[in-house]
């Protein structure tokens, strides 16, 4: 039954992607960035609702309370394709720093421009630090959260990378708090499993962090209240429904 509902997800997860490729394209050419931020959210939506009615996967959100009106910077936990999909129907507008591997695919590179995402290089170092610094600017006058995965890679569930400092900068720079975000969904989404695994998963909003001035110390506490509590997440939502 796993592997029919993960057929049927996937053949409706590239339906629904090439449809709103297309719409978000179309609306990347109207003026202003709300109409394709409109479109990427019901596409976020749409994703979200297939995960929950084809593959059974429901997302329990936890501490949204801490997404006020003040804009931050949302520093997630990356376990699944997914995650992506989450964040983008649940915060409202969204901007995010993206890896350069998303402007490979069709129309993308022209829906992330539009979009105003950071496109930077996943290998970090100065080279995404001088880039990042390019849109500094704009940033600072958009209202919006902005969503990066400081680790910059996919993470099987208890598993994790090196944090980038690139997600310090981004908030010291743009003088925002900066709200972790701990996740379990790569328990039933998995990064190299074709299987899609019926259960409820947890994404949950942490308490924000001042960047401060110790760059070290935030850090260290940033990866402490990710890293601390996903696997607690983790150990917790084992079972499948």
């Amino acid at each position: 039954m796993k592997l029919i509902r993960s057929l049927v997800f996937e053949i409706a997860y590239w339906l629904v992607t090439a449809g709103f490729a297309v719409i978000c394209t179309v609306l990347a050419i109207l003026p202003g960035k709300r109409p394709l931020s409109f479109g990427l959210f019901s596409y976020g939506r749409s994703i979200a609702f297939i995960m929950r009615f084809v593959t059974g996967i429901r997302i329990d959100l936890r501490g949204t309370q801490y997404l006020s009106r003040t804009p931050s910077v949302l520093a997630a936990k990356h376990q699944s394709w997914g995650d992506g999909f989450v964040m983008v129907a649940t915060v409202r507008p969204l901007a995010f720093v993206a890896g350069d591997h998303l402007m490979k695919y069709p129309l993308v590179g022209f829906i992330l421009n539009k979009a105003g995402a950071v496109v930077l290089s996943n290998e970090g170092g100065e080279e995404a630090r001088t880039r990042m610094a390019a849109s500094m600017e704009r940033l600072k006058k958009d209202k919006r959260h902005v969503l990066i995965y400081p680790e910059g890679h996919l993470a099987s569930p208890g598993k994790k990378f090196p944090y980038k400092k690139g997600v310090y900068h981004l908030a010291h720079d743009l003088d925002r708090p900066v709200i972790p975000v701990a996740t379990s969904l790569g328990l039933a989404w998995d990064r190299k499993s074709f299987i899609k695994r019926p259960r409820t998963i947890t994404v949950e909003f942490l308490e924000p962090i001042l960047p401060g001035e110790d760059k070290e110390a935030f850090m260290r506490e940033l990866e402490e209240r990710i890293e601390t509590r996903t696997a607690e997440l983790i150990a917790t939502g084992n079972g499948e429904e």
